[in-house]
């Protein structure tokens, strides 16, 4: 990862944790987020066992969960997590951009996969953008989503219970897109979209994007 020089983020405070077992690169990432001005540390973590113990009671707005943790790894510690921080919003730092760990960590509950060659501006910019409820994620990354969604996929039976147009929404909000700009592409009301993804969500008996887009894939 790159220097931090400025970073540009939302007013008011975002409380945002660490698990990184390289105690080196903990620091510089807890360094980063000092300089940035408004967001505040809830704390730093080593390994899962530890982030179980005090984590959820911090609540913090954002956890950053490096994928290779010691003992169990950090997809495993945002499955666990995730239930009791069902607020908290967590990204993945990872050097690994194999699809298999992509939507893995999609499954367990996390809105974000960064690899760790990330600027401090990519790195501050995720924060704020999963914040707002966006799901960022490194250049790179996000192609190898895509592709995945640009292969024929077998419909399962949950599959066949959406309608044409869910299916068009499914499609576009497991490829990253916010809800206003899937209005925008399918010509269609904020209200309407919201409406079809709620019903999705029924439908395939979840209760996030990311699990959504788990179910889509059969992860």
């Amino acid at each position: 990862m790159n220097a931090v020089h400025t970073a540009s983020l939302t007013p008011g405070p975002i409380s945002v944790a660490i698990i990184e077992d390289d105690a080196p690169l903990r620091r510089l990432l807890g360094g980063w987020l000092k300089q940035a001005g408004n967001i505040l540390i809830a704390g730093e973590f080593a390994d899962t066992e530890s982030a179980l113990c005090d984590l959820p009671a911090k609540a913090p707005n954002v956890v950053l969960v490096d994928i290779n943790l010691p003992g169990q790894d950090g997809i495993e510690c945002v499955r666990q997590l995730k239930p009791q921080m069902a607020a908290t919003q967590f990204v993945m730092l990872t050097v690994y951009e194999d699809a298999q760990r992509i939507f893995r960590s999609l499954a367990a509950g996390a809105t974000g996969y960064l690899l760790k060659r990330a600027s401090a501006q990519e790195l501050l910019a995720a924060i704020t953008a999963v914040h707002r409820g966006e799901s960022p994620m490194s250049g790179s990354i996000a192609r190898k989503v895509v592709a995945s969604f640009q292969r024929e996929l077998p419909r399962g039976e949950w599959q066949a219970k959406l309608g044409a147009r869910e299916q068009e929404v499914l499609d576009l909000l497991c490829q990253g897109f916010l809800f206003k700009e899937i209005a925008e592409r399918l010509g269609l009301s904020p209200f309407t979209v919201n409406a079809h993804i709620r019903s999705i969500y029924e439908k395939l008996h979840v209760h996030s994007r990311s699990q959504a887009v788990a179910k889509y894939l059969g992860v």
